[in-house]
This record gives structure tokens, sequence and C-alpha cells, in this order.
């Protein structure tokens, strides 16, 4: 979280629980940048919460509605569609790796699946798009919760041991000098 934009991104965001770090994690990629906006509105109650179809909100509800992890998109196929653990797995996996054949038959599945559960055809149809859309870059939950972590025990450090925390981070980076560089200018600003 060192980067300019990401910071900005967090201080309109003002997370309050350890989810927020996790799902920033997870936006602030190539993607799904597009809805940080979106996910820090809705947090703050300035944008509706839409979820496509009732049954998408326990999926959805810690996101704020939006899709942002690859378990979610899992969640979605064995909910709607009605997809055991395996086929949701499948599915994810065809889409991250662009694979077109199995992604058709797959979609076929989910829409008669979405139907057979009482989602209007073209309803699943909207849905399985979005889904395609966000398992192209969804991340995966379990990788931001550890990125998340150390991001939070290194803030804390940071926050609460300055001297020590920027003297470990200068001697680790003993042969970068842009580090070094950077490093230095941090200390500055911290006084």
């Amino acid at each position: 979280l060192e980067s300019s934009g990401v910071q900005e991104y967090l201080k309109k965001l003002s997370p309050d629980r350890f989810d927020d770090i996790v799902a920033m994690i997870s936006l602030y990629r190539p993607g799904p940048m597009e809805f940080i906006e979106s996910y820090i509105k809705r947090k703050h109650g300035k944008e509706d919460i839409i979820y496509l179809h009732p049954m998408l909100e326990p999926v959805l509800k810690e996101t704020y509605g939006i899709t942002i992890y690859q378990e979610q998109v899992m969640q979605i196929a064995q909910v709607l569609a009605g997809f055991s653990l395996s086929e949701a797995d499948t599915l994810r996996w065809a889409i991250g790796k662009r694979k077109r054949a199995l992604m058709k038959s797959l979609e076929k599945d989910f829409i008669e699946g979405c139907k057979n559960n009482n989602v209007q055809e073209n309803q699943a149809v909207i849905i399985f798009k979005q889904v395609e859309t966000f398992a192209g870059y969804g991340f995966n939950k379990s990788h931001a919760v550890g990125y998340a972590l150390i991001a939070y025990q290194t803030a804390y450090l940071k926050a609460n041991f300055p001297i020590e925390f920027m003297t470990a981070s200068m001697n680790y980076e003993l042969n970068n000098t842009d580090k070094i560089n950077k490093y230095l200018e941090d200390c500055k600003s911290m006084n």
C-alpha cells in the first residue's frame, strides 16, 4: 500500500475494518480499479447497493454488491446455478484462463441451473456476463488477506515504532539506493 494512488483511495475509504484493507488490495489492480470509487461510495452510503438477484445478497454483502474475489464467483455459481464446488472451481479456472469452449459449455449449464432455481433466463445471462468479467481479473481472497495482514502489521510498526521500523527497512535495502532515498524522504516527512 505504498503507492500514492492506493494511499489516496484509502484516505477516501477510511477503513474501519480489516476487510476494507483486504478489498482495497484486491481492487487496486488493473481491471477492478474501475470499481474502487463505487466501493467507497457504497461503503459510505453515497451510492445504492444493487444486487442483480436477491440470492446474491449473502454472497456480495461484505463487498457492497461488488464482485471482487474469485471465491465470490464460485459462490455465485453454487447459489444461483446449483453448481457443485468442483464445477464452480472449473468455471473460475476456465474464465481466468480464457478457455472459450469450456466457458461456453459452462455458460449453458449456468443458465440452465439458474432457470431451475427460478432465476429468469435474461437475468441469468446478465449475471453470467458479469461473473465472466469479474472472474477474468478476480483476486483470490486468501492471498489478499495475507497481503493485508502484512500491510497492517507494517503500518502498525511504522506508526508506533518509527525509528526502529525505518532503521530495519533501510538496513534491509542497504544495496538499493532508490529504496534508501525513498526511506530517507519518509524519515524527513515523519520528522
